[in-house]
């Protein structure tokens, strides 16, 4: 059993290699091509249906949406533990008295939380009011809250006030995450609007933080927010594919890999 736990991650990836392909497979043919039960396939394209990589159909799977992100409860019970490890092992490298960009999403909240309980000090422009009640109960940190628009799902900010706002400043660190990473280096994400704000804080940071669990390497999105040579370290809970780990070391930029401990 433990064994075929380990094959998972990489038959996980064929699976998505076969489905990109065609745009659709079916679950016996992919029974067929891997030498597993049908029963198998179809926990394999659930649980890659959970984390937005493909989408299931009858009989089989097809491309997952680039237009829509899974809904926001959805995301924060996907891969928590890994998140909350990704989280713990950027904040053992960012010093007391530091100077960040938060953004968006469930992983940068995860941040958040080890932020409070490790660091002091810390000055904190966010446009992620999760992120801002999170840190706020700290006395000792200087929690700044970007102008905008509220998206109710979530409660991101996002807007040109939010990318006005936070034009005028100039932080340390800038920690962001992304919805998907292309094979080609690309980083994706599904809100227009999101992703000029995060190209806003890259610009704006003096090392710029991907964090994102292994579920986004592969996983399609519609808008291009940059490539990875636009940040500095990627930060991650398990080794990514080859190509991806190629396109990491053509990019140039550190890969962190977090592990549990």
């Amino acid at each position: 059993m433990a064994e075929k736990e380990k094959l998972m991650p990489a038959r996980h990836q064929r699976i998505i290699e076969l489905v990109s392909k065609s745009g659709f497979a079916s679950i016996d043919e992919m029974a067929r091509t891997f030498d597993v039960t049908p029963q198998t396939i179809r926990r394999d394209i659930n649980r890659l249906s959970e984390q937005g990589k493909l989408k299931r159909f009858h009989g089989g799977a097809g491309l997952s949406s680039s237009v829509r992100n899974i809904n926001y409860q959805a995301r924060k019970s996907l891969y928590s533990e890994e998140k909350a490890v990704i989280a713990e092992f950027v904040v053992d490298r960012i010093p007391d008295h530091a100077s960040l960009f938060i953004n968006i999403g469930t992983t940068t909240e995860e941040v958040a939380r080890a932020l409070s309980r490790k660091r002091k000090g810390v000055r904190v422009i966010t446009n992620n009011l999760n992120v801002a009640s999170i840190l706020g109960v700290n006395e000792d940190f200087e929690v700044i809250i970007a102008g905008g628009m509220v998206r109710s799902k979530d409660f991101g900010i996002t807007g040109e006030a939010t990318v006005e706002f936070i034009s005028q400043f100039k932080v340390d660190f800038g920690i962001i995450g992304v919805s998907g990473i292309d094979a080609d280096g690309s980083l994706l994400d599904f809100d227009y609007h999101e992703v000029k704000v995060a190209k806003t804080i890259i610009a704006n940071s003096r090392q710029t933080y991907l964090i994102t669990d292994s579920s986004k390497f592969g996983r399609n999105a519609m808008v291009r927010l940059g490539t990875l040579s636009d940040i500095n370290a990627i930060f991650t809970d398990c080794p990514p594919p080859k190509k991806f780990r190629h396109a990491i070391n053509e990019a140039g930029i550190r890969l962190h890999v977090a592990r549990k401990t």
